[in-house]
């Protein structure tokens, strides 16, 4: 939908076809409904595959020029938005062959808002390559002597540095947590838009040797092997990635209960879910695993990493071509 960055043209170089419907952030172009429909023309797609509200309204309406075989509509968020967005889910629901999400807590959110009837949506989550994430002790020491962390217990959160994350909860968490053990250290991986803001709250609260912005990295499986623990502060989430790539670096992991966290963390087993909003729960949860014996604490992170097997990428790569098959079948009687 928006110009091209980074990561498109990554996907360019490996010959995959990429486009932009050139619209700008935050500004509704009813010219791209037109523009996609030229493209699905041109393409002549069996499946258009959509992600998030603003991509899924736009493909269903696109329908309404050009007819594609089948189209799937993906929720990523527990919440959408304003309730217009699930009236426009409701009202444009039997343009899409089918829905799916990412999260139980996304499926019971999308019928309790009425934007899709229960038989018409269905669970696809995210999926990981386990072999990826293998723990190496080698790597694990390389990287610690890299970043200078010597024997500190290092805590890693990964994401864009945007208001979904709240960062300065974790912040706020952190100084909570650094206060009662000064053997923590905390990594921050991601770029964004509030930058700037984070580094002050980091400043203020008077921890600017004891928390680093790392900046987009592209050896996130590195860090992770690199730390002790894994914590995410959001507000809000789809099924967050990087959980299941923690789990699969055999990390404990301490998460606010948003999106699909519930599904890639066994409370108290493969590590602890707080209220999102709440920077004291968030400490309690980070000290509570600081405070496990090592031998407890590595049992939780290889815990993580046998839940998370159920999202192997061969599987949920399996699960989408049998629903891409099933609905091209029936598009074709």
């Amino acid at each position: 939908m928006l110009p091209l960055d980074s990561l498109m043209t990554s996907l360019a170089d490996e010959g995959i076809r990429v486009a932009t419907l050139g619209m700008a952030r935050g500004i509704p172009d009813p010219r791209a409904v037109v523009r996609l429909a030229r493209l699905l023309r041109r393409w002549r797609p069996d499946v258009l595959h959509a992600h998030m509200v603003h991509a899924n309204l736009l493909a269903r309406m696109s329908r309404l020029l050009v007819r594609t075989p089948v189209l799937i509509s993906t929720i990523h968020n527990q919440d959408e938005g304003g309730q217009w967005r699930y009236v426009a889910y409701r009202l444009t629901d039997r343009l899409s062959d089918a829905t799916t999400t990412v999260s139980l807590v996304a499926v019971d959110e999308a019928v309790r808002r009425r934007a899709v009837p229960r038989g018409r949506i269905r669970l696809v989550p995210n999926g990981i390559v386990l072999g990826d994430h293998h723990p190496d002790a080698g790597l694990r020491d390389g990287v610690r002597a890299e970043l200078g962390l010597a024997d500190r217990f290092v805590w890693l959160a990964v994401g864009r540095l945007t208001e979904a994350k709240a960062y300065p909860d974790l912040i706020d968490a952190f100084r909570r947590v650094f206060a009662a053990d000064p053997r923590a250290h905390l990594l921050i991986a991601g770029e964004g838009p509030l930058q700037e803001d984070i580094q002050a709250a980091i400043d203020a609260a008077e921890l600017t040797a004891e928390v680093r912005l790392l900046g987009r990295r592209s050896d996130v499986p590195a860090l992770m092997q690199a730390a002790d623990g894994f914590v995410m502060s959001s507000a809000w989430e789809g099924l967050p990635m990087v959980l299941l790539e923690a789990s699969a670096s055999s990390l404990p992991i301490v998460a606010t209960d948003v999106g699909g966290s519930r599904d890639a963390i066994v409370e108290g087993r493969s590590g602890h879910i707080t209220p999102p909003g709440d920077p004291a729960a968030l400490a309690d949860a980070m000290l509570a695993v600081m405070a496990m014996p090592a031998d407890a604490r590595l049992a939780m992170g290889e815990a993580a990493r046998e839940h998370v097997a159920a999202f192997e990428m061969e599987s949920v790569v399996n699960a989408w071509q049998d629903l891409y098959g099933r609905l091209l079948t029936d598009a074709r009687r």
